[in-house]
């Protein structure tokens, strides 16, 4: 057994976890996050993605006790109370999920991609960025649509870095 120390969503907690306790199921049965979903169990769906200190990460391929001292985002974080992230509004409203499954990673993985990218984003960057995460339901058009969308409305506002909810 191991203990782990980190900031998730902006609040401190810690625990004792295996010492092969993924990050994933810390956040899951732990802490009760259960937006971040296990898709694949092989790294390659992205329905995990969280933010680990400001980057995208598959939650699936870190140990909790790797993120031990770490700040955590996941898509329970994003929101500011009842007003959604600009991606997630974007999501909604280009109507970008269908099962929804799959929706919590492709969010987290495109505020990250807006961030990198405060210029603003193409087609074909968002295209290629999102080949880590995979949708058996949509297709992506409207992923894409919504992802240009939000890049676009968050560009204008200088809005392009993810922020934790108070």
């Amino acid at each position: 057994m191991s203990d782990v120390s980190l900031t998730i969503n902006g609040r401190k907690v810690s625990g004792s976890v295996e010492d092969r306790t993924l990050l994933v199921h810390f956040l899951r049965e732990h802490e009760g996050l259960t937006g971040t979903h296990v898709g694949c169990d092989t790294s390659q769906c992205g329905a995990c993605v969280v933010h680990v200190d400001g980057k995208a990460v598959k939650s699936c391929t870190m140990l909790a006790v790797q993120a031990s001292g770490s700040t955590v985002l996941t898509i329970e974080g994003l929101a500011h109370g009842a007003d959604l992230h600009p991606v997630q509004a974007a999501f909604k409203e280009h109507h970008g999920l269908q099962c929804g499954f799959c929706t919590p990673g492709m969010i987290m993985t495109a505020t990250d991609m807006i961030a990198r990218h405060p210029e603003g984003l193409d087609e074909a960057t968002v295209r290629a960025e999102l080949e880590g995460n995979i949708c058996r339901c949509t297709g992506y058009h409207n992923i894409v649509k919504a992802i240009l969308a939000a890049s676009k409305t968050m560009a204008k506002a200088g809005k392009g870095k993810a922020k934790v909810a108070a």
